[in-house]
Parts: structure tokens; C-alpha cells; sequence
């Protein structure tokens, strides 16, 4: 029987590397693997969905589903996740200090609707006690003008999010025009060593360790989702697909606890993955839906909370039935 041939578009993770070259195999399909940067990958598939498979932004593929968009369909593999306090920057002659600082404060972000500024809004809401509406939110890209919210916001009342198409985020917190930034990725600023931007946790490791272990979330930035067409003419898609990606990720993390051959140029990369066990369990990245409800239902309740979803969705309303059906998970 000939197999099914696909596209699949991902980043480049070591705990997919296997699913990419070949070495794990996807039973039934004939898989062309493009690894590009996330940026591309996003904007190519919610814009023109040019992959049968690909990675996708949580908070995105949400939004759309919460607005009937049902073009895609997600399987529960999270190739991306992190804990966001270390997404926060200031200036270190700034009036922000800690967390109840902000009020009151001119706020920047890349957009509203991306997956980490999410998770950030959600830690000033749920665990600093935070009005979100006490801050003034401005929306603009990290390091070049022009950046667009890419999804439909239902902001709440009293949230406004001003859009500056003119200056970037790193120039107006370098220039004091903001008071700090929220964004996935490092301002340019912070990156190059500039002595006056500095993360507003600077002990965030200690902070975010802390956090996951009292909370249970653990952050997940990103999903994998299949065209909807694909899925309806070939309904084993998603099971499939999902057994190659756990087994793909499990070879991974055996390699990175290996101590006899380290595979990772981190040393002692096997005691980093020991107490990664001992902070997030015996599978520190863990694929499925009951294994990730408590990071899952916060996300969605923030997402809800916060305009980015407009209506509250269940895990279950985000991923493929089949997969659901087979393991319940």
C-alpha cells in the first residue's frame, strides 16, 4: 500500500531530531521534513496553511479554534515550553522593582496574542494580584517597527493596547519610553549586554523552579497541528503521528540522561535532566492531554481572561479525537 506523503514544518529541537532524519518513522506516511524558524513557520501556516503538519503558537491556534476556525486540528506534542518570569525586561535605573510595580506603567509587547505574553499577563493576574487593566499596554515589534496582532482580540473592559508602528520595543525601553517589555524572545539590548536592561527576576531560575513545582504549570509555548482536510480522508493521522513524536522524544531524553556517552556540549547535562525529573517527574516532557491539564487549563482560563480566546475552551476542544479515544489522554 503506497504511503501517505506529507510536509511537516518544525523548528529545530533535539527531542524531534529522530522524526526528522528518518530514524523514527511515521507508519503509513512518506514524511518531508522542512526545518525553518518559528516565525516563518507561523506566519506560513496561518496565513497560507502551506504544511500538511506543523508547529504552531498555542495561544494562536486557540484563538482560532475559540473563534470557529477549525482548519487545523492539534495533536498534544509540545515541542516548545518555558516559564516566562525570565520573559520580563527593564531598566535597571527604572522605576519597575518587583512585580506591583507595573501598575500604573507603560507596558510593552511583540502582540497581545502571543503565547508567552499570555503566560506573563497570567502570573500579574493569578499570582501577583495585578488589575491588568491598571497597566497601559503598548504593542510593537522586539526589534524593528512594524509588527501586526496576526489573530482577532476580544480585549476585556478597561484593557486598551495601543499599537506603535513607528519605534520598536527595544528602542522605546532603551529611550524610557516604556517601562519594561514582555516578549519570547531576549531584547537585542539585553542579548548584546547593554549594562541598563536587565530581566526583572534576575534570579528567575531559582523563581521559575519554584513556581512550577507549587503550581504544577509548566509553560507550553507551542503544539503541533495537522490540516483538517488531512484528517478527516485519513482518520489514523493523528494517532500515528503522535506515536512517532513520543517515541522521537523519548530517545531524547534518554540521550540527554545518559552518563556514559553525553550527547548535549553541557556538562553535566545527565544531573541537569535529574533534577528536571525531580521538579516535573519521571517524564520532565510530557506529551498528552491529563499529563499537562493543570498547564493546560490555566493557559486557556488566561487566554479567556484576557481576550485572546473568545469564549473558554476545554483541553479536549484543541486536539484530535482519535488520540483522545485511544489512550484518554
Amino acid at each position: 500500500m503506497s504511503r501517505l506523503p506529507l510536509s511537516l514544518a518544525l523548528n529545530q529541537y533535539d527531542h524531534t531530531a529522530d522524526l526528522v532524519s528518518g530514524r523514527v518513522q511515521v507508519q503509513g506516511v512518506d514524511l518531508t521534513c522542512l526545518t525553518l524558524q518559528v516565525e516563518e513557520i507561523f506566519f506560513r501556516t496561518f496565513v497560507y496553511r502551506d504544511f500538511d503538519v506543523s508547529e504552531v503558537s498555542m495561544a494562536k491556534y486557540c484563538s482560532m479554534v475559540s473563534q470557529g476556525d477549525n482548519s487545523l486540528v492539534a495533536i498534544p506534542v509540545f515541542p516548545s515550553r518555558v516559564p516566562r518570569h525570565s520573559s520580563i525586561y527593564v531598566r535597571r535605573d527604572g522605576p519597575v522593582r518587583q512585580p506591583s510595580d507595573l501598575v500604573g506603567r507603560k507596558v510593552g509587547l511583540p502582540e497581545w496574542a502571543q503565547t508567552a505574553a499570555v503566560y506573563s499577563r497570567g502570573l500579574l493576574a493569578h499570582h501577583y494580584g495585578i488589575d491588568l487593566a491598571s497597566i497601559e499596554w503598548v504593542q510593537a515589534g522586539v526589534d524593528q517597527p512594524g509588527r501586526i496582532e496576526k489573530v482577532k482580540l476580544n480585549l476585556p473592559p478597561g484593557v486598551k493596547v495601543t499599537p506603535r508602528p513607528d519605534k520598536s520595543l527595544n528602542e522605546m525601553l532603551l529611550s524610557g519610553d516604556i517601562d519594561a517589555v514582555f516578549t519570547a524572545h531576549a531584547l537585542p539590548s539585553f542579548e548584546q549586554g547593554h549594562p541598563n536592561i536587565r530581566r526583572l527576576f534576575e534570579d528567575f531560575l531559582d523563581v521559575e523552579t519554584r513556581y512550577v513545582k507549587e503550581t504544577r504549570i509548566f509553560p507550553i509555548m507551542h503544539t503541533v497541528a495537522i490540516r483538517r482536510e488531512l484528517v478527516e480522508r485519513h482518520p489514523w493521522l493523528p494517532m500515528n503521528l503522535f506515536k512517532a513524536f513520543e517515541e522521537a522524544k523519548n530517545r531524547s531524553l534518554a540521550r540527554a540522561q545518559s552518563i556514559t556517552a553525553t550527547s548535549y556540549p553541557i556538562p553535566w547535562c545527565y544531573e541537569h535532566a535529574r533534577r528536571a525529573k525531580a521538579t516535573f517527574g519521571e517524564d520532565f516532557w510530557p506529551y498528552g492531554i491529563d499529563a499537562n491539564r493543570t498547564t493546560l487549563d490555566a493557559f486557556l482560563q488566561y487566554a479567556h481572561e484576557q481576550g485572546v480566546c473568545h469564549r473558554r475552551l476545554a483541553p479536549e476542544d484543541l486536539f484530535a479525537p482519535q488520540v483522545q479515544e485511544r489512550f484518554g489522554i
